[in-house]
């Protein structure tokens, strides 16, 4: 598929790849929020090798963004410029390799958190059951310290593997990550490709019965085959973030096709074909009410990406 006429002169700059180029994609079919605009390009490398090539020989001045599993965004009407590289196929790998009863998993950064749980489940690799609670991608975990079950990512990574905006290759100890709640350190530019992740020799039956309570409770507490993006926001410090939007009265605001849910008010829900600015413009509503109700200000944990505004044109290729 050709680039349209508005990218011609950029897209033309592209460096020349083994991976696959996709122009004018529309991210609103594979996004969880089911919502928002398009990419100009869609950039889904071979392997690091190749990613790594591109960053060094793209045009210096293309935007580049990182979309993973698309649990955890919420991308705009207007779309995303520039070329958003989406880790697929190469970056999936699982290995464990055995310590006594240590335990190292390798994984590559686009393999789904609950496909890592699940083969580690299979492998008898205890400690990394709770990221069945987390959908997404072990990069987007990485990028945001993610977490569920009284557990995140910085009690589980050993090392990490970047690449910067030049395209090298950066080996990160846990230190060098400025992990906290929610947040990392790492340059927003540099794109994870790897990790290695700690865990312990525990028998299958017994992470399987661990994973089973962590998806029960999932299920009874959270929208979690509804339209959504995960918790819109983080929890302030002592406080619960659904407790503050509860106390505003928000549990069940709309904004036209977007709402609060009523079965976990820190989810908002595209009820009825809501547009990203719906969404987001419900979000900001809720932060409104409740920090003129509690003095809190509310920070988003959903990634917000792209332009204002609707996209042009109808149509564009799946991202899939």
């Amino acid at each position: 598929m050709m680039a349209n006429g508005k990218m011609a002169g950029w897209v033309e700059s592209l460096p020349r790849v083994r991976g696959r180029y996709a122009f004018d994609v529309d991210l609103s079919r594979t996004v969880w929020f089911r919502a928002g605009g398009h990419a100009d390009v869609v950039f889904r490398p071979a392997d690091v090798d190749d990613l790594a090539h591109f960053l060094a020989t793209r045009p210096a001045d293309v935007p580049v963004t990182v979309v993973g599993l698309g649990s955890n965004v919420l991308v705009r009407d207007g779309g995303v410029e520039g070329v958003v590289v989406r880790l697929r196929q190469g970056f999936r790998g699982m290995q464990v390799r055995w310590d006594g009863a240590r335990a190292l998993v390798e994984v590559g950064a686009g393999a789904l958190d609950m496909n890592v749980a699940r083969h580690c489940r299979d492998q008898g690799v205890g400690g990394l059951a709770f990221l069945s609670g987390i959908p997404g991608t072990i990069g987007g975990a990485l990028r945001m310290n993610a977490g569920a079950y009284g557990h995140e990512m910085a009690d589980v990574v050993v090392e990490a593997k970047a690449l910067d905006g030049d395209g090298a290759l950066h080996v990160l100890a846990p230190d060098a990550m400025g992990l906290s709640y929610r947040h990392s350190t790492v340059p927003e530019d540099w794109i994870f490709v790897s990790a290695a992740l700690e865990g312990r020799r525990e028998e299958p039956a017994t992470i399987a019965e661990h994973m089973e309570e962590i998806n029960a409770q999932r299920e009874a507490s959270q929208p979690i085959r509804a339209r959504t993006g995960g918790s819109t926001f983080t929890n302030p410090a002592g406080r619960k973030a659904w407790e503050l939007i509860d106390e505003a009265g928000c549990r069940g605001l709309v904004r036209g096709g977007a709402r609060i849910s009523e079965q976990h008010c820190n989810f908002i829900i595209n009820a009825d074909r809501a547009s990203a600015a719906d969404i987001e413009g419900l979000g900001e509503e809720v932060r409104r009410r409740v920090e003129e109700k509690t003095g809190v200000s509310l920070q988003w944990e959903i990634r917000r990406i792209g332009r204002h505004g609707r996209w042009p044109q109808d149509g564009g290729e799946d991202a899939a």
